[in-house]
């Protein structure tokens, strides 16, 4: 299946691009400036496909009520939703497309839930905008909770209506070299997200770490935790797992799969997002064979 698909798009010459930069840097603000530089016709931004001014297929990470199901959604989690979004992007006559994501290795995750190429060129925000720049998107974000869809205001009005706030117009000056010679005005919809008026689902990092313990328990018990590390950023917790392994366990060729499982388990448990869960394997233990004495 994958290599029908490989053979598909390359048949009909299609070139993925990505966008990358962190959460609140103005990457959908700026999204029409990198179209425009690069000739791109589609882009994939937080769940949704845009043609143009249009959309065509797919839902707003936006609307979503908790911030966890709109990462979810971004990333096209869903098969209803994911299938959906490939069917009209099999359908569309276009030759180049944008991905928008927080990371290189979202943008590749949403690709190939996608059946889309991996990125031909990968933007970072940095490359397109100042500090300055990032700055200010950022502090609007954190203080009033903006998030921008680069598509008219009506679109959304007439999709979204609940969470659309306003509209901003941008008038693109730079051509890039493209020979555009004649400015363009585009105007992006302004919206507030369900999820800013509920905030961010939160665990305190002791009850998140007896989590993890017993996920690790529940999955091989003779596995022991040797230590644990938490931190928590824009994309939700990462956690280190320092484990001690006993000698002739294949755990260590079957880490992946105890990653998941500890995803998987808290994130349906707890609502909270796992950006990654990285495993270390330190040490390996030699188990103590029992002798009866007689």
């Amino acid at each position: 299946m994958r290599l029908f698909n490989a053979l598909f798009w390359l048949l009909r010459g299609v070139r993925v691009y990505a966008l990358v930069g962190s959460t609140g840097t103005g990457k959908s603000f700026r999204a029409k400036l990198v179209a425009q530089k690069y000739g791109i016709e589609m882009i994939i931004d937080d769940g949704l496909l845009i043609e143009g001014d249009q959309l065509i297929a797919g839902k707003s990470a936006k609307k979503e009520a908790l911030y966890l199901g709109a990462v979810k959604t971004a990333l096209f989690h869903e098969k209803v939703h994911r299938d959906e979004v490939a069917k009209a992007l099999q359908r569309s006559k276009f030759r180049k497309i944008l991905v928008i994501g927080t990371s290189e290795k979202m943008v590749q995750r949403i690709c190939e839930r996608l059946q889309i190429p991996q990125p031909f060129k990968i933007t970072k925000i940095e490359d397109i905008a100042t500090k300055e720049e990032i700055e200010k998107a950022m502090q609007s974000r954190q203080v009033e909770g903006k998030h921008v869809i680069p598509v008219p205001a009506l679109e959304i009005r007439k999709y979204y209506p609940s969470i659309f706030y306003d509209s901003v117009r941008v008038f693109l000056k730079r051509s890039f070299g493209t020979g555009v010679s004649l400015p363009k005005i585009y105007e992006k919809a302004v919206v507030r997200p369900e999820y800013t008026k509920r905030g961010r689902v939160a665990i305190s990092e002791a009850a998140l770490s007896q989590m993890v313990v017993h996920c690790v328990d529940e999955y091989d018990s003779t596995v022991k935790v040797k230590r644990l590390a938490i931190k928590e950023d824009s994309q939700g917790y990462r956690i280190t797992v320092v484990l001690e392994v006993p000698f002739g366990t294949r755990l260590a060729s079957n880490a992946h799969a105890l990653q998941e499982y500890i995803v998987d388990s808290i994130e349906r448990f707890t609502g909270i997002l796992i950006a990654e869960v990285n495993i270390v394997i330190d040490r390996l233990t030699t188990r103590k064979k029992h002798v009866s004495k007689r």
